[in-house]
């Protein structure tokens, strides 16, 4: 990787392709996000590779000026794990949605995360298969009426959050598509993080699924119906800032108002390096009993995959010395076709 950092603007994140998204779509949001926060990390260019599967979203590395990988449906978290142990200085994002990670894809996002290899993972999650116009998918709500579920879904939703964190992720957020700071500032710590980052993005799909996330996104409901984490700060929300998250026993959250003998100091502080079993409990809450919680669930330091690899190779290497492909290609049986 080059030693050498640019100062880029936005602007030189922009690609000459024309985007081509429906008008509305909430994937404008997340690409001007990820664009801005680019140029605030000082990314280069050339370091940075987009990989992505089958899906709207997956049409994301043409949109950006750097290195790109379109690959095949739910292949992208194996094709990234190549590339960065092949290339461990490579700066690699993986763009999926709720369809293209969670369904044909669920086997490699799982593995990707239990391994920890250092990438970043944005899945883009609007609850529906946009793409192929408006079937179920693994996040659609039960009852859910679509093209393919005309009578309602009876499938169970995956919750996203929850699986990373099953996965035994080491870096866990969340963020919606219009939330730009939020947004730009929860990339920016997934960058930062040694290992891999998943964030789950709410994004609106303005022509298979409007509306579905209107109760944290719209500014006269977002206030009362988000709770955005702060490490080390307590649960507070609402538009007057007078509800709160306190814990009743060991792990049942309760929503208070505060007042009547009820302070901030009644409230659960949030911590990013709780165990899995506090951030699960996170991962399910939502409207509406809860507000829904976004920014980082949880942050850990674990090893990575590539580091492990490249730690043992270089262990092999001093016991043995560097390997000729030659001796490698005729060890063994050979046998001489004619």
């Amino acid at each position: 990787m080059s030693d050498t950092v640019t100062r880029y603007e936005r602007s030189d994140f922009q690609s000459d392709q024309e985007v081509r998204w429906c008008p509305g779509c909430g994937d404008y949001g997340i690409l001007n996000a990820v664009q801005t926060a680019f140029a605030k990390l000082g990314k280069n260019l050339h370091d940075t590779v987009i990989i992505s599967g089958i899906g709207c979203s997956s049409r994301f590395p043409y949109y950006m000026e750097t290195y790109g990988f379109h690959t095949i449906h739910g292949r992208a978290p194996a094709v990234a794990t190549g590339a960065k142990l092949a290339n461990p200085d490579l700066d690699i994002w993986v763009i999926t949605g709720d369809g293209d990670g969670l369904s044909i894809g669920g086997n490699h996002l799982v593995h990707l995360m239990r391994r920890n290899v250092d990438v970043n993972l944005m899945l883009f999650d609007n609850r529906i298969y946009g793409l192929t116009k408006g079937q179920y998918s693994p996040t659609s709500e039960f009852g859910k009426k679509t093209k393919s579920t005309p009578f309602g879904s009876v499938d169970r939703p995956f919750n996203p959050l929850s699986l990373a964190l099953g996965a035994n992720a080491s870096f866990v957020a969340r963020s919606v598509d219009v939330f730009a700071p939020h947004l730009k500032d929860t990339l920016v710590d997934a960058h930062n993080h040694k290992g891999t980052a998943f964030v789950q993005i709410f994004q609106n799909c303005n022509i298979f699924n409007d509306h579905a996330f209107d109760e944290f996104r719209e500014k006269q409901l977002r206030d009362d119906n988000v709770l955005v984490l702060k490490h080390g700060e307590p649960m507070i929300y609402g538009k007057n800032r007078d509800r709160g998250i306190r814990l009743v026993g060991c792990r049942h959250p309760e929503v208070v108002e505060l007042g009547n003998g009820i302070t901030e100091k009644d409230l659960l502080v949030h911590d990013e390096t709780a165990s899995v079993a506090y951030a699960t409990m996170l991962a399910h809450m939502e409207p509406p009993d809860y507000p829904m919680p976004l920014g980082v669930i949880r942050r850990v330091e674990a090893p990575s995959l590539e580091r492990a690899i490249q730690d043992q190779l270089q262990e092999v290497t001093d016991l043995k010395g560097p390997g000729k492909l030659e001796e490698l290609i005729y060890a063994g049986d050979i046998w001489t076709v004619s």
